[in-house]
Parts: C-alpha cells; sequence; structure tokens
C-alpha cells in the first residue's frame, strides 16, 4: 500500500498544530485501544457473533447492504435510512421544516420533540416491511444517517439547506437536541442510531466534492469546523459519525487517522461505529477523484484501519465488493482483527437496537406500525412551521388588519408542494400549499391564483392535449399510456390505453401507495420556437425524453438529479417519452412546459384587482442541492453561483409592485437570498424556508395574526456574493457574521414579530472575572405589546482584539412572555463563553476587557433599517488561562 504524505516534511499537519500530536504518535491500533475500555454486555455479545463468521462472511458485513447469515441467525440488514427532517424516501410520513427551517426556531426543546418523533416514524416504517427473518431494506432501518452539522460557512452551498446554519454553537445546540430526541435518553436501549456527518470541514463546492482537498487552518478547525461534532459526540452521544467525501491537509476524510482516530477516538473518546459517505472510500483510489492509493483494496484497507467501519458505496464500484476485502486480508494490506473491531462496533449497535431480536423481543413494544404520520405528528409539525417562519420585514401591512376580500396569489412557489418538502424528505399525506392555505384561512376571500413565472425561466403550464399526438402524423392526439405494477417499469403492463396527457393519480382515492409505475410515449409537436423547459408536475421520481435525448432525469432523488431546457421549432414533431414511478402518494400529476413567449400580463390583471398581492418566489430542491445538474443562469453543480432572486421572478416582481397594491413577498428558499430592490418594494417579506407538509398553512396564519412570528435567521443574508471570498476558500475570514465586516441584507439573527420587547436593568453577577472562570449574565425583557408572544433573547461577546471575531453567540434562550409581563431572563456564561482561539488553534482566555450584548439579535442594522433591541455591558478579565480546545 502506498498512500499519499499526509504531511510534507517540514510541514506541521493539523493535530499537530491544533494538539501538540505528531502524527507519527498515533501508532496505537484500534484494537488495543478498544481493549482498555470495559466491554458490556452488547459488546460481549457482538465479538462473540463475529468470532463465529468466516472471513467472507465478514467482509459482506462491512458493506452497507448487509447480507444475511442464516446459520448464525443473522438477517439482511441494509444500514442507509436518511431522517434529515422526517423519515425520508419511505413513502408517506411527517414532513418537518427543513433542517435550516428547524434552526430558525431557536428552540432547543422543540427540537428535540421533532427528533423523537423521527424516531418513533422510523420505528414504525420498520416494522410495516420487516421480513419475517427479521431483514430490513433500503431507507426501512433503524441506523438514520442525520443529522447534518456541517457550517453552512457560504450561502452558495445548495446543501447548506441540510444544516443548522453558519455559527458553531447555534449548530451545536440543535444538532444535540435532534440526536438526543431521535436516539432517547438510554444507551443501551437506543430509539434509533444518529448518525452525524460530514465529518468533516465539507461544506461545497458540489462539483470538487469528491476530489477537493480543504486546507484548514488550525483556529478555523478548533473554532468553527469542529465544535458541533465534539458536542454530538459528547453531549448528544451520537452513535454514529459519517466520515466525508473530501480530503482534509492531503488525507481523504474516510481514510483520515487525525480526523478519525486522534479526535473522534482518542480525544473524543467516542465508541460508536463510523459510515462513509456513499462512494467516498471508492473516491479513495480513484483516478478523478483523490487517488491517495493506487487500489480498491488499498483503499478499503486503508479507510477500515483509520476507523471507518460501514462502507457505504455503489455496485459499479469495486470497493463495494466483499471479495476486495478479503483480498485485502489476504494480502496483508489489512489485518483480520482490524477487520473484526469495525463488525463488533456495527453488530453492538445492531444489539441494543433490537434488529437481531425476535419480532416479540425488540424494544419499544409501544410503537405500532402505524404510528406515522399521526395528528399528533402533523399537529406538532404545524407548531414547529409556525416557529420557523422568519419575518425580516414589515412595513406595518402584517398582521392584516381585516380579512382581504380579494387576495392575488402569485409566484412559482404558491400551489408548490416542492417549496415545502425540501431534499431529503419523506411524502406528505396532506401537503398544504401556501395557496390552500390561504383559502383554507381565508374563506371569505376571492383568491385568484396565476403562477406568472417559472422560477428560472417563463411560467410553466399543463402542455396542452392538442399538442400530444400517439403518431409523427399527428392523427391521433394523446399519449400511449402503460401502467406497471412495479416501480421498474418491469415485465408486461398491467393496463394501456391510450390518454390525452401524462395526467395521473397515484393511489387515488384513498392516498395508498401501491408501488407502481408507468410510461406515456408519443410526440410532441412544438407551438413556437425557444428554449422549453418541462417537468411533471406533483410527482417525485420521473424522467422525460425529447428525441431519445434525456432532458429530466428526477428518477432516483437518492442521488444526482438534472434538469435541463431543450429547444423546440415551432410546427416541428418530437418524439417524447415520460416514465414516473410512485413514491408515496403525490396525487394527481400532470406534464407541463415553460414557453418562451408566455407573458406575465394575466398575473399584473389579477393583482390589479387585488387588496393584497402575494407573491411566493424563491427555490426549491431541484435547483439547489446535492450534486445535481442545472442548466440554469446562476446555478451550478447543485450550488448557486448568484445569490440574487432569479431574473424571471425580480423582473415580475418589480412589475407587481409598480401596481401600487399591497405586496407580502412570501419566499421559499434553504439559502439566503438577496432580495436588491424587492427590499423597498415590498411592504412585508416572510423566509418560509421549505416548510414543511403544513407549511401554507403556518403563512396564512402568520399573515392573518393568529400568531407573533418569533424565528431567527441561522445565517446571514448578504447582499450580494460580491460581499464575499471564493467559495473553494475554507479561510473563515470575511464569512458569517462573526468575521464578515460588511454591510447585511439581514445579519444573522435577525426577525421580527408583532410585539415589542423591552430590554432593561442588565446585570452582571462580577464585571471582573479571573481567566478560566464564567459569569452570570441577566436582563430584564418586558412584552411591550398587546398580545403574548415570544422573543429570542441572544448573548454575544466580543473582544477589542483586531484578530479576534467581530461576535460570538455564546448563549441564546426562547421566551414566551404574555401582554405587557416582564420576566428576569438569565444566563449562565462558562470560560469559554469570554475566550478566544488563537491562530495555532489553542483555546485561551486573555486579560483584558470584553463587551457583552444581550438582545433580540446581534447589535447590527439590516438594509431595512431596523436594529434589534438590547443592552450592552462591559466585563474585565484578569489573568490568562488556557482552556480544552472544545
Amino acid at each position: 500500500m502506498s498512500p499519499k504524505t499526509p504531511a510534507q516534511p517540514g510541514r506541521r499537519s493539523f493535530v499537530r498544530a491544533v494538539a501538540g500530536v505528531e502524527l507519527a504518535a498515533l501508532t496505537l491500533s484500534l484494537v488495543t485501544a478498544a481493549a482498555a475500555a470495559p466491554l458490556t454486555p452488547s459488546m460481549q455479545q457482538a465479538q462473540a457473533l463475529v468470532a463465529q463468521m468466516t472471513l467472507a462472511e465478514k467482509a459482506s458485513q462491512l458493506q452497507h447492504d448487509s447480507p444475511a447469515i442464516p446459520r448464525l441467525g443473522i438477517p439482511a440488514y441494509n444500514w442507509w435510512s436518511e431522517g434529515l427532517h422526517g423519515v425520508a424516501r419511505a413513502d408517506v410520513a411527517t414532513v418537518f421544516p427543513q433542517a435550516i427551517a428547524l434552526a430558525a426556531t431557536w428552540d432547543t426543546p422543540l427540537v428535540q420533540r421533532v427528533g423523537k418523533v423521527i424516531g418513533t416514524e422510523f420505528r414504525a416504517k420498520f416494522l410495516n416491511t420487516v421480513g419475517a427473518d427479521g431483514s430490513s431494506g433500503l431507507y426501512r432501518g433503524l441506523t438514520v444517517w442525520s443529522p447534518n452539522v456541517n457550517i453552512f460557512r457560504d450561502p452558495r452551498w445548495g446543501r447548506g439547506q441540510e444544516t443548522y446554519g453558519e455559527d458553531p454553537y447555534l449548530t451545536s445546540r440543535m444538532g444535540v437536541a435532534f440526536i438526543q430526541g431521535l436516539q432517547g435518553p438510554d444507551p443501551d436501549r437506543p430509539r434509533v442510531s444518529a448518525a452525524v456527518k460530514h465529518f468533516a470541514v465539507h461544506s461545497g463546492p458540489e462539483a470538487n466534492r469528491h476530489k477537493e482537498d480543504v486546507k484548514v487552518a488550525p483556529r478555523d478547525l478548533v473554532d468553527t469546523y469542529l465544535p458541533a461534532f465534539h458536542a454530538a459526540v459528547n453531549e448528544g452521544r451520537a452513535e454514529s459519525v459519517m466520515c466525508a467525501y473530501n480530503a482534509v491537509d492531503g488525507v481523504p476524510a474516510c481514510a483520515n487517522q487525525p480526523l478519525l482516530q486522534h479526535y473522534l477516538r482518542d480525544e473524543w473518546k467516542f465508541q460508536g461505529h463510523v459510515v462513509s459517505d456513499c462512494g467516498a472510500v471508492a473516491d479513495i483510489h480513484l483516478d478523478s477523484a483523490h487517488h491517495y492509493v493506487k487500489t480498491p483494496g488499498e483503499a478499503v484497507a486503508v479507510a477500515v484501519r483509520a476507523g471507518t467501519d460501514v462502507i457505504c458505496d455503489f455496485g459499479g464500484n469495486k470497493t463495494a465488493q466483499s471479495a476486495t476485502t478479503v483480498a485485502a486480508v489476504q494480502q496483508g494490506l489489512l489485518s483480520e482483527p482490524e477487520l473484526d473491531r469495525a463488525l463488533q462496533r456495527l453488530f453492538d449497535v445492531r444489539l441494543r437496537l433490537g434488529l437481531l431480536a425476535a419480532a416479540g423481543q425488540r424494544p419499544f413494544p409501544e410503537i405500532t406500525a402505524r404510528d406515522f404520520d399521526t395528528p399528533a405528528h402533523r399537529a406538532l409539525n404545524l407548531e414547529t412551521a409556525r416557529r420557523s417562519l422568519v419575518l425580516l420585514k414589515n412595513d406595518g401591512v402584517l398582521p392584516l388588519k381585516a380579512a382581504p376580500r380579494r387576495i392575488a396569489v402569485i409566484g412559482p412557489n404558491a400551489d408548490s408542494v416542492d417549496a415545502l418538502v425540501g431534499n431529503y424528505n419523506g411524502t406528505p399525506s396532506k401537503p398544504v400549499t401556501l395557496l390552500a392555505g390561504l383559502k383554507a384561512r381565508f374563506p371569505g376571500a376571492r383568491i385568484g391564483f396565476v403562477e406568472g413565472t417559472g422560477w428560472v425561466a417563463p411560467p410553466l403550464e399543463d402542455l396542452p392535449a392538442a399538442n400530444l399526438c400517439v403518431d409523427a402524423g399527428c392523427t391521433l392526439t394523446g399519449l400511449n399510456f402503460e401502467r406497471f405494477a412495479n416501480t421498474r417499469l418491469e415485465g408486461a403492463p398491467s393496463s394501456a390505453a391510450i390518454a390525452p396527457q401524462a395526467m395521473f393519480k397515484w393511489g387515488w382515492p384513498n392516498a395508498h401507495d401501491r408501488q407502481e409505475s408507468a410510461r406515456w410515449t408519443g410526440f410532441l409537436r412544438a407551438g413556437e420556437s425557444g428554449e422549453h423547459l418541462l417537468r411533471l408536475k406533483g410527482n417525485r421520481g420521473y424522467r422525460i425524453w425529447i428525441d431519445g435525448e434525456l432532458v429530466v432525469d428526477l428518477w432516483d432523488l437518492a442521488w444526482p438529479t438534472s434538469t435541463r431546457g431543450v429547444t423546440l421549432k415551432a410546427g416541428q414533431t418530437y418524439a417524447v417519452r415520460v416514465e414516473a414511478l410512485q413514491t408515496g402518494w403525490d396525487g394527481e400529476q400532470r406534464l407541463q412546459w415553460s414557453r418562451p413567449g408566455a407573458s406575465d400580463e394575466a398575473a399584473l390583471a389579477a393583482a390589479r384587482d387585488a387588496d393584497l398581492v402575494v407573491f411566493a418566489s424563491g427555490l426549491t430542491w431541484e435547483l439547489e442541492g446535492e450534486e445535481m445538474t442545472v442548466l440554469a443562469p446562476g446555478f451550478s453543480g447543485g450550488d448557486r453561483t448568484q445569490i440574487d432572486l432569479p431574473a424571471p421572478q425580480r423582473r415580475l416582481l418589480e412589475r407587481l409592485a409598480a401596481l401600487g397594491r399591497p405586496l407580502v413577498l412570501v419566499n421559499f428558499s434553504g439559502s439566503p437570498m438577496a432580495f436588491g430592490a424587492g427590499i423597498q418594494q415590498a411592504a412585508a417579506i416572510v423566509q418560509a424556508w421549505y416548510p414543511g407538509g403544513e407549511g401554507g398553512q403556518a403563512v396564512a396564519e402568520l399573515l392573518a395574526g393568529d400568531f407573533s412570528p418569533s424565528g431567527r435567521l441561522p445565517l446571514t443574508f448578504y447582499l450580494s456574493v460580491d460581499q464575499l471570498p471564493p467559495f473553494n476558500d475554507y479561510g473563515m475570514q470575511g464569512r458569517t457574521y462573526r468575521w464578515f465586516k460588511g454591510e447585511a441584507e439581514f445579519p444573522f439573527g435577525h426577525g421580527l414579530g408583532y410585539a415589542r420587547f423591552a430590554y432593561a436593568q442588565a446585570r452582571l453577577a462580577h464585571k471582573r472575572v479571573p481567566a478560566g472562570q464564567g459569569t452570570q449574565l441577566s436582563v430584564l425583557l418586558k412584552n411591550e405589546g398587546p398580545h403574548e408572544a415570544a422573543e429570542v433573547v441572544q448573548v454575544y461577546a466580543r473582544r477589542s482584539d483586531a484578530l479576534a471575531p467581530e461576535r460570538t453567540l455564546v448563549a441564546f434562550k426562547r421566551v414566551v412572555l404574555r401582554a405587557g409581563e416582564s420576566r428576569r431572563i438569565s444566563f449562565n456564561l462558562d470560560a469559554k463563553a469570554l475566550s478566544v482561539v488563537q491562530a495555532d488553534g489553542r483555546r485561551v482566555v486573555e486579560a483584558g476587557p470584553m463587551t457583552l450584548w444581550v438582545g433580540g439579535g446581534q447589535p447590527v442594522v439590516a438594509a431595512t433599517g431596523h436594529r434589534a433591541p438590547g443592552q450592552m455591558l462591559k466585563v474585565q478579565v484578569s489573568g490568562r488561562a488556557d482552556l480544552p480546545p472544545f
């Protein structure tokens, strides 16, 4: 085996720089290290089980899709399940707001409750499909590959929606709460196993993730990139960690001993298992990726020896084949005891989860196969959506003083289920779009809906049946339709007919998932020349061909997706093929296109006739996400090259604003949006994120004033990407509220409500604090509004040192006060709250003055002129103290 040298001669690796530990000193093997710890009963059973396996059987269990070993009573098990904000890709489930929206609640008890419900639904889904022998398949297991605690360091990252934002402290608190909810309080009897990801220093760009070698400064590693992982392991007691695709300081993350051995095992005392991101072990040797070693066998060996225990991979890679692992052991690349150590960890958690127990002996017998998508779970979902919404701007139009008689609802996200669910999601049984929510909340109003524009192109509209033909000569309109009793389009169709369009209702009328697929074939006749976009509205798994060219590929949402425009000529006929699979109950679907000559006049006419205009702007998971091909201006590889509201939406917003009607902008996105002139044009702006299955109802209630919004931004909304360093630069200078010195559109922590809160009588228990000690801060908070409302009280610390951050969040608390109520809110600030991380990665408390701010946001001004209320305090630190890094 010939891996590249982890650190060049004369250059200190990040481990030596941060912790004073030479890489050469990391010689303690995994087996020797584990021997020092007392064995739990489940680990003893795991060791005994592994000892009975042949080498071939052991190698098979290293893969994420682990086959059964009948002679030992071991059922087949697929380790891959996703639970970012609900049970994902397993049909109907409660779809909570996207992770970035959960962070916007700033409500850790709520996030823990959400995690508990998701863990319960995983148990229910497991019971729904578990085999008679205990076997469990893809997305139906109890090993949940969530949460994502990577830092959303740059707003261009398409997967930032999966995170808890840009701040290490907020991310830590949210991650710990979510993990504790998922797993439950008893490590000997976890509800599910949580895998915190992606370890480490991973946040785009998506196009380079398989070969990116991140050079990270010691300060940034300790101060920004690792704290949330440390909290997840040491406080949340996460059962699992997922290693990332990228390399760190020349070593692929899934083969990185400084990360997986020094930090995770030695320093943090992690006892659980490590799973690779899918295909990351293959990346270790592939020429197109890291090429750190030469062969698949070497890649498996270096990963397992570093501490990777499960290889998630794809059938086309040899690292996914058990024979590769067997050969690695036989060739001396990997010792059998090292392989045993990995499998012992895996069977330890399988035993504690009850995955090897008989049906009547599994833990959590109170959870049944019906305990998903329940009324109680949907009620919690609605509560969570309400708390996640952030009111960015309000010129007084909200809350609505009276129910408007005429409402014009305009925009590509007004009636979009995609705008509710984000990525890594399940299927909501009763999704409430913004349009549906407004109709339900304002039943007496006349509500008109005109899409007006697409996300990045002209508005999408139903493809007229007259433009679809069974034959090339267009003697018969319609499409050939075939329906299959499986999701693979295999075998003879269960039924066939000629349909007027690709319209279908999966599972109608009882919302039942029948696991079916369908194919439509025929010809499309263009009515005008120019670029067209196509989609199958209402369906989550489909693909479309034009003249044999695949133009939309959204078939397998577990992996890269793509959509592209196609140029058509007026009067010309093109062969069309549409294929779709049922992935839950998706309601009615239909084939749509965007026409180059489409006009926004209908939208403007609807707005002219309205008392209130609601414009639903933003993005969906089809535009931002994981390693995608999106051929549209401002997008690349799933990421964004610009953060502005897409041009078609911006142009329509300008025309709507010119009409002079009250205009409320409701933006759906998983990442920050630069609204530009829209900040002045809209009377109110609501950041709705991807708010989950009940999201439309929550937004409608906010507009009506049924509750006072309390969501706060978990990241900075910048004015432009021109304010940012290069995307692929992982240095934190100039990034996030902590290191950004410019003017933000809306700052981290910002959010308005319908009540006014006053801060007074801020006090410190000690104004002079010896280094290494903490203090208590308290403030008198009063709700001066006429209704009960929630405030998120935020505490920031700042040193005047030029090398220190602008300010750092050190505490927060969501507080609900009745109208007129006052309450003293207290925070215990520990020594770490008064510390800084130096350039060499050491955390210290230095003598000198520090400024503390307690308020409803940062002490900065938003682009709208709003400044959060609060009070400033001074504390004097005496002496000097070195603190642990985390």
